[in-house]
């Protein structure tokens, strides 16, 4: 447990340092933020043609518009999800898998927080302020922890040592 633990934090440091160099940022985090704007915009044009992407930011006809930010943009999610994953002692096979299913997992769910958070800010500027502040950022760690769960739970399990 506390090789886990000293693994898990220590992969976080490193994870999020590169995350934070000026080519991490220009070669993944950027064109993600930017990608992530678009498939939004995207799945908002099924229901509402006026939608446009510009970059990392989603605007309405009526001039509202939300610019997916650093911390948004599900990559912070991914690294604690990412560094859990591989801290945890599993076979290699099984990490892969479970961190392409949780990847996509979390940027699932945060491709519908910031549709939610778009149309939210369009009915009430009150509500997308406590819903992107406190019940997203909660809902958002709280699914990397479910996604780790399930994924430890699904891993075979150690037989049991001979008496």
């Amino acid at each position: 447990m506390v090789r886990f633990f000293l693994g898990f934090l220590l992969l976080q440091a490193v994870l999020f340092g590169l995350e934070l160099t000026p080519w991490i940022q220009t070669w993944l985090v950027v064109p993600w933020t930017d990608t992530l704007a678009t498939i939004s915009a995207t799945l908002v044009k099924v229901f509402d043609p006026g939608v446009l992407a510009s970059g990392k930011v989603l605007s309405a006809r009526n001039g509202f518009a939300v610019s997916i930010e650093a911390g948004c943009n599900g990559v912070e999610a991914s690294i604690v999800l990412v560094a859990a994953m591989l801290a945890f002692p599993a076979p290699w096979k099984r990490k892969v898998l479970g961190l392409a299913a949780g990847i996509v997992a979390v940027q699932g769910l945060n491709i519908v927080r910031v549709i939610s958070l778009f149309y939210l800010g369009q009915w009430s500027l009150d509500a997308f302020k406590f819903a992107h502040l406190y019940v997203w950022q909660a809902l958002i760690m709280l699914d990397v922890l479910i996604v780790w769960l399930l994924w430890v739970r699904m891993l075979p399990r150690p037989a049991p040592a001979p008496a």
